[in-house]
C-alpha cells in the first residue's frame, strides 16, 4: 500500500510541477569561427572563384538555439554567399535534441567567401573545396549543439523599426527597398548576470558587398564588424540574418563622382551602423518575461525554368533534392517567437515580395529571414520578370517567372493556417 502510494505521489508531482518548469523560456547561444586556413578563393556568384591573396576579419558560424516546453527551435548564420539545402541537412542530421525541421540555416550573403554551390564552369567543372565545405557542416553542428547544452532561463526583447543613415539602397532604384530592421535580443535571467544579453540577432535586408568578390580578398565584409559592435556594446553573441534584399537592395557605400567606398573602412563604418541601429531600436522594447514559441515548415516546390540555374542544379557536386525532372523542393519555415513572427526566404526575394509577404504577416513585428533553408537565387513576381532591361540579371539568375508567385501562395497558406504571433487580434 506505501509503495501505491509513493508511486501516486510521484506521478502527482510529474503532472503538477515538471510542467510548470519545463515551460520556461530558455535560450543559448554558440559560435564557430570557419575562415579557411590556408585561404580559399572568393565567390561572389556564377563564375570561376577568384584567388584569395588576403582577408579582412573571420568568417563564422553562429548559432542561437531557444525553447519552450517541448518546442526547440535553431536559428543559424552562415558567413557565405548562400548555404544550399544539401550541406544544410548534413548538418541537420549531427545535431542532438532539434527536429532537424525546427532547424534554419540561413547565408548572410557575403560576396567575399568560399564557393559553397559548387558553381559550374562552362566545362561543367566545380572548383569548391568539398573538404573545407564538409568542415563547415560539421562546425555548424557544434556550434547548434554546443548552444542546446547552454540553454538557460531567459526573457525577451524584439522590435522592428527604420534603421536610420547611409546604410542601403537599391542599385536599380535608389528608394525601393525596406529600411526595417528587425531585432530578438535574449536576456538571461540568472541571479549571477540577470538581465546582460545572451544573443542579439539583427534581420535586415543589404547585400555585404563591399568588399566583394572581385579584390581577392576573404571578408564576412560588413557583418564582421557589426558583430564586433553589437558584443563590445554588452549585447551577446551577435547573429545577422539577410532579409528580402534581391533585385538589386546593395550596401551604400557611394561617394562623390559615381564612385564606391570598397575597403574594409566602408564596412566598418556599415556594420557599425547597423549595429548601433539595431541596438538602438531594440533599447526601449519591453520585456517578455515567459514569451511564447511556435515553429512549424512546409515543403514546397519550385519549377526550374532558367537553363542557367538547370545547368547549376544539374553539374554541381552539391545536390539539391529535387522534386522531380525540372523541379526542386524546399522548406519554409514559420516562427513566432513572443510578439515577433518570422517567415523563411529560399532566396533572394525582391522587395515588392517582402513588402507584401510582411502585410500579411499575423504580428506588428514582421520579419523576413532571406537566403534560409536554400538559396535559389532572385526571387520575382511574374509581373517582374524580364520585364525591364534592369531586371536582365536577375531574371536570369531566377528559377523562373512563377518563382516569386508560388512562394506569396505558399507563405500565405502558411501564415493563414497556423496562430499569429503573441498579442496578435
Amino acid at each position: 500500500m506505501k509503495n501505491t502510494k509513493a508511486i501516486l505521489l510521484t506521478c502527482l508531482f510529474c503532472i503538477f510541477i515538471l510542467p510548470v518548469h519545463s515551460q520556461d523560456f530558455k535560450a543559448g547561444a554558440a559560435v564557430r569561427v570557419i575562415t579557411p586556413d590556408p585561404l580559399l578563393p572568393v565567390s561572389g556568384g556564377i563564375g570561376t572563384p577568384k584567388k584569395a591573396t588576403s582577408k579582412n576579419g573571420e568568417l563564422y558560424v553562429r548559432a542561437l538555439v531557444l525553447e519552450k516546453g517541448n518546442t526547440r527551435v535553431a536559428i543559424v548564420n552562415v558567413d557565405n554567399l548562400g548555404w544550399p539545402a544539401a550541406l544544410g541537412n548534413r548538418s541537420r542530421a549531427l545535431i542532438k535534441g532539434i527536429p532537424p525541421e525546427n532547424i534554419l540555416i540561413g547565408a548572410t550573403h557575403t560576396h567575399s567567401g568560399p564557393d559553397a554551390y559548387g558553381f559550374p564552369n562552362e566545362k561543367g567543372e566545380s572548383f569548391a573545396d568539398l573538404k573545407y565545405l564538409d568542415h563547415c557542416v560539421k562546425l555548424i553542428a557544434e556550434a547548434v549543439n554546443e548552444a542546446v547544452q547552454d540553454l538557460e532561463d531567459a526573457s525577451l526583447r524584439t522590435a522592428v523599426g527604420e534603421a536610420k543613415g547611409k546604410i542601403a539602397y537599391n542599385y536599380y532604384a535608389d528608394q525601393l527597398y525596406d529600411p526595417r530592421c528587425g531585432v530578438i535580443q535574449v536576456l538571461a535571467k540568472n541571479k549571477a548576470h540577470q538581465g546582460k544579453a545572451i544573443a542579439t540577432l539583427v534581420n535586415y535586408a543589404i547585400h555585404p558587398e563591399v568588399i566583394g568578390s572581385g579584390r581577392g580578398i576573404l571578408s564576412p565584409d560588413l557583418c564582421g564588424p557589426l558583430y564586433d559592435r553589437i558584443e563590445a556594446k554588452g549585447g551577446g553573441t551577435a547573429i545577422f540574418m539577410n532579409g528580402a534584399q534581391g533585385g538589386m537592395v546593395t550596401a551604400d557605400n557611394r561617394v562623390e563622382n559615381g564612385k564606391e567606398a570598397n575597403d574594409w573602412n566602408e564596412c566598418k563604418r556599415i556594420g557599425e551602423l547597423l549595429a548601433d541601429e539595431a541596438l538602438r531600436i531594440v533599447a526601449n522594447a519591453g520585456i517578455q518575461e515567459n514569451p511564447a514559441l511556435f515553429c512549424t515548415s512546409k515543403k514546397i516546390h519550385f519549377p526550374v525554368d532558367s537553363e542557367i540555374m538547370r545547368y547549376i542544379l544539374k553539374k554541381s557536386p552539391i545536390k539539391n533534392e529535387m522534386a522531380g525532372d525540372n523541379r526542386v523542393a524546399t522548406q519554409l519555415n514559420l516562427l513566432n517567437i513572443g510578439t515577433a513572427q518570422i517567415l523563411t526566404v529560399p532566396g533572394e526575394a525582391l522587395p515588392n515580395i517582402g513588402y507584401y509577404v510582411k502585410r500579411h504577416m499575423k504580428t506588428s513585428q514582421p520579419f523576413l529571414f532571406g537566403l534560409t533553408n536554400d538559396a535559389f537565387g532572385y526571387m520575382l513576381t511574374k509581373v517582374d520578370f524580364q520585364s525591364f532591361k534592369r531586371y536582365d540579371y536577375v531574371s536570369r539568375t531566377s528559377l523562373g517567372e512563377m518563382t516569386g508567385e508560388i512562394y506569396m501562395e505558399e507563405a500565405l497558406k502558411l501564415i493563414s493556417e497556423n496562430p499569429g504571433a503573441e498579442g496578435y487580434k
